[in-house]
């Protein structure tokens, strides 16, 4: 305890400190604050990179001060920016008998200008020798110590400033996730797709099996909802003609915290008139070939233990074969509810009494399949039951035109031959409505406006839905979402 408190006063010290430098600089007229703007000519990996061609020529960097060592009239010290680090000389002669004294008052932290030349110290580090040193930004909080770095991880989620600082693996990650967004988005744009924007506060959640949040709208005095999903609006402009869709944008559902699992979330959909879920497959394999290529540089990608390999082609397999495979149970042999629920107590496979036979197919699978599914697998022909919005398979309409793309054990996308046939899907929203009313608060309500869109007449279509931060953590080897997410959502400390 009385450590904590010694700590405790050190650190109020250390702070006090730097507020008097500040105060200090202010009155002498040099207030950092005061500065707005800065000319920077190179980045500390640009210098690096093209050495040969800038030793001996004048360049201006900016960033943050990591490391400072004072040796008489002659300095050293690290300056951090956006693409790496790189160490700088100063030199009383060179700079000047004041500003070098300013410059030895300065603190790990702060933000400097510095302009010189390009050189090679006796010990060989490519370096910049400081002709003018200017303090554009004066810290005054301490920044964790720098070889235990940030290792509270409650505490880098929430300042992911210091975290972006301190870690440099975590703006790699970040500067990945760019990547992956601006790769899609030009695979796409070459396929033909349209990016477009749908409203994110809606009176009907639907698209999706999740409870939402609610708000409410002052102005019209109404209660809306976030959304849960992108659906129903873009299919809506398949409706209108507009052939291949997609939208990348934050959906939020009103559920659990956990590794997989974050209460607003990235998605892309992506709608594409006159295909089926086969056409989404291929779509798929091409897409996520090329985004880890781009990403990576690789079409194998390592995550933990396992080893993934998009090169090959991916396995497709229907639900009912994965579950016979993994679980040695065939439900084309099961006919009846009653048999469903006998072989699911035989394989002790818990279910709720609303649960119909396709329930029991998906826990089966849910059960026994998905930690098998590593390599990557199109999972295809759900049952209807849990598929609300999917064509019917014609030749047997127990199950619907849906896959379920799996990596890693984890589901990665979800896709369908949408239901284009109005009187069915009302039909299946009147289902819904009646879970809701048995208590699913999952369950979506009838959108009346969708039905009429339907009306109109919507083409064949083929649609999906990737979950981008899974993605991410696919291609950046992130062990949990909020390894990818900048600001994920954290209980307020003063809960």
């Amino acid at each position: 305890m009385a450590q904590e408190q010694n700590n405790s006063q050190d650190m109020n010290q250390l702070l006090k400190v730097r507020r008097e430098k500040l105060a200090a600089l202010q009155e002498a007229g040099k207030d950092p604050f005061q500065i707005t703007k800065f000319d920077v000519t190179h980045h500390s990996q640009d210098i690096k990179d093209s050495f040969d061609e800038l030793e001996g020529k004048n360049v201006t960097i900016a960033g943050r001060m990591m490391f400072k060592r004072v040796m008489g009239k002659a300095s050293f010290c690290n300056i951090q920016d956006l693409k790496g680090n790189i160490q700088c000389y100063v030199a009383r002669d060179s700079i000047g008998e004041e500003p070098y004294a300013d410059f030895k008052k300065y603190d790990v932290g702060d933000i400097l200008g510095i302009s010189g030349e390009v050189f090679r110290t006796k010990t060989g580090e490519m370096s910049v020798h400081a002709a003018s040193v200017t303090l554009l930004s004066k810290s005054l909080q301490i920044l964790p110590e720098k070889f235990h770095g940030l290792t509270d991880t409650d505490m880098r989620y929430r300042q992911r400033y210091v975290d972006l600082i301190m870690n440099a693996e975590v703006k790699d990650t970040f500067i990945k996730r760019s990547k992956v967004l601006s790769s899609i988005r030009r695979y796409l744009d070459g396929e033909g797709f349209m990016e477009v924007e749908t409203p994110m506060l809606v009176s009907n959640a639907g698209g999706a099996a999740a409870r939402p949040f609610d708000t409410h709208f002052n102005a019209l005095d109404e209660d809306l909802k976030l959304r849960i999903s992108l659906e129903l609006y873009l299919k809506r402009l398949i409706v209108g003609g507009m052939e291949r869709v997609y939208e990348i944008g934050r959906v939020f559902r009103n559920e659990g915290l956990d590794t997989r699992h974050n209460p607003e979330f990235t998605l892309m959909e992506l709608y594409q008139a006159y295909t089926d879920y086969h056409g989404m497959m291929d779509l798929t394999e091409n897409l996520y070939r090329y985004v880890a290529k781009e990403v990576t540089g690789s079409e194998i990608l390592t995550y933990g233990e396992h080893t993934m390999d998009l090169s090959k082609p991916f396995e497709r397999i229907t639900m009912v074969d994965a579950v016979r495979k993994y679980s040695g149970v065939d439900f084309n042999e099961i006919h009846t509810l009653e048999e469903a629920r006998a072989i699911a107590k035989e394989k002790h496979v818990e279910f709720e009494e609303r649960h119909k036979k396709g329930d029991i197919l998906n826990l089966f699978f849910e059960e026994f399949v998905e930690e098998h599914l590593i390599q990557p697998t199109f999972v295809m022909d759900h049952p209807i039951e849990i598929s609300p919005l999917t064509k019917k398979k014609p030749e047997n309409p127990e199950y619907v035109e849906r896959f379920e793309f799996f990596m890693n054990g984890w589901e990665m996308a979800n896709a369908y031959s949408e239901l284009n046939d109005p009187i069915d899907q009302r039909e299946r929203f009147a289902a819904q409505e009646a879970l809701l009313a048995a208590g699913d608060a999952e369950a979506n309500h009838t959108d009346e406006d969708f039905l009429n869109a339907l009306s109109i007449g919507m083409p064949p279509t083929g649609g999906i839905g990737f979950g981008i931060d899974r993605m991410v953590m696919m291609m950046t080897n992130s062990p949990a979402i909020r390894d990818v997410l900048l600001f994920p959502t954290m209980k307020s400390l003063d809960k």
